[in-house]
């Protein structure tokens, strides 16, 4: 007990010991301070930051998605659409979608082509797949009027979404959309060359943004000083047409050299070419049409689109950001029947390949390889290899 004793103070002096040579004299009023500026190593300043943006395309809504989704109570409910194609969306900081369909409410009654009237509920599908930004500026957001355009983007606000290229206010529309990713600037903006005739109000001309080049060249010169990157949303060209027009070939480059760094195009339904255009002592990069992402159009090509991914480095010292690769996953949308209902998603076609041949896919059989196996050759033809750039 007494060896016990002994050894318990022997202990108790050593701490105290310690305790005075690292801190000084223990007084009982000194609180105990470690100067911790001196002993602590501080941290590097950041050289450089590499960030990811993706994008999907066009999302449509037809008669026959819209019932797939409807539940026995009269909600609907689209989880299927993007759940196998998430964790692609998810791989962007920030992540963008064309949707061409206005929510104007049930009282207008739930439609397809040709004039869309979309559930709220694909609001929340988009914003569970991962998806941050949908672009409004479309030939259909009007569809079902200027009230139904405004509550669409209501809604997509409501689920915390963001959007750009049509706007509440006059205030709204001089504001633009610039997300900094960890000290990476980028900058969003969207037009459309039509509204399919439907007039925008007289009272209201800031509502939508009109695909006219002097406005968009406006607009990258007042956007390009504030940010990092600048990113055009363009739904133009000609429906189901493999390749662009001389025109938006023209666009593009004046774009470009204007100060656009990536343009993300919308509207053929199908997929078309991309490629990079040296700007001086930059790459610049255009994609002309990202396909459909989701709808249910008739054909391979129509229901072939990609995610497509881009990735950034930003130069902290010399402020520069650059592209430092683009690639992409081709993906493919279809229906299929369970337990007697009819239901669509979107899946990632490689992946999907490799399911059906270790009989891991549950609604695709191998007598489906063929036009999976099409799609990826096509997409393939289309788009070339991913970029690679020089950083």
């Amino acid at each position: 007990m007494l060896k016990r004793t002994l050894s318990i103070i022997l202990i108790v002096i050593a701490g105290m010991f310690t305790a005075v040579m690292v801190y000084g004299s223990l007084s009982p009023n000194q609180p105990v301070i470690m100067n911790t500026e001196d002993e602590l190593p501080l941290p590097e300043e950041k050289l450089y930051e590499t960030i990811n943006i993706t994008a999907i395309g066009d999302c449509l809504m037809h008669n026959t998605q819209i019932w797939s989704g409807q539940q026995p109570d009269g909600s609907f409910n689209f989880d299927t659409f993007f759940a196998s194609a998430k964790s692609l969306i998810e791989e962007g900081d920030y992540s963008s979608a064309n949707f061409e369909a206005p929510m104007a409410g049930p009282v207008s009654g739930y439609s397809g082509y040709p004039v869309f009237n979309s559930p709220d509920e694909i609001a929340d599908t988009f914003k569970q797949a991962g998806i941050d930004l949908i672009i409004t500026a479309n030939n259909h957001i009007l569809d079902k009027g200027y009230k139904g355009a405004l509550r669409t983007m209501e809604v997509l606000h409501s689920r915390g979404l963001d959007t750009t290229g049509t706007y509440a206010s006059l205030e709204e529309s001089q504001q633009f959309l610039i997300k900094d990713i960890r000290g990476v600037k980028v900058g969003y903006l969207a037009y459309s060359y039509s509204t399919n005739g439907i007039p925008v109000p007289e009272e209201h001309p800031y509502f939508f943004n009109y695909l006219q080049p002097e406005k968009v060249l406006q607009d990258i010169a007042l956007l390009r000083p504030q940010v990092d990157v600048v990113v055009l949303v363009l739904h133009w060209g000609q429906e189901y047409q493999p390749r662009p027009t001389e025109e938006q070939r023209k666009m593009a480059i004046k774009f470009l050299t204007a100060g656009a760094d990536i343009i993300l195009g919308s509207h053929p339904h199908v997929i078309q070419t991309m490629e990079t255009i040296k700007i001086e002592d930059r790459d610049a990069f255009v994609i002309y049409s990202m396909g459909n992402f989701i709808s249910h159009q008739r054909g391979q090509e129509r229901n072939s689109g990609i995610v497509l991914k881009i990735e950034l480095v930003k130069n902290f010292k010399d402020g520069r950001t650059k592209l430092k690769r683009v690639t992409y996953t081709p993906t493919y949308s279809h229906s299929y029947t369970d337990n007697g209902r009819t239901f669509f998603r979107v899946v990632p076609v490689e992946d999907t390949i490799i399911k059906i041949e270790a009989g891991k896919e549950p609604y695709l059989s191998r007598s489906d390889l063929p036009i999976l196996k099409s799609v990826l050759s096509h997409t393939r033809n289309q788009l070339g290899d991913p970029f690679f750039y020089d950083s």
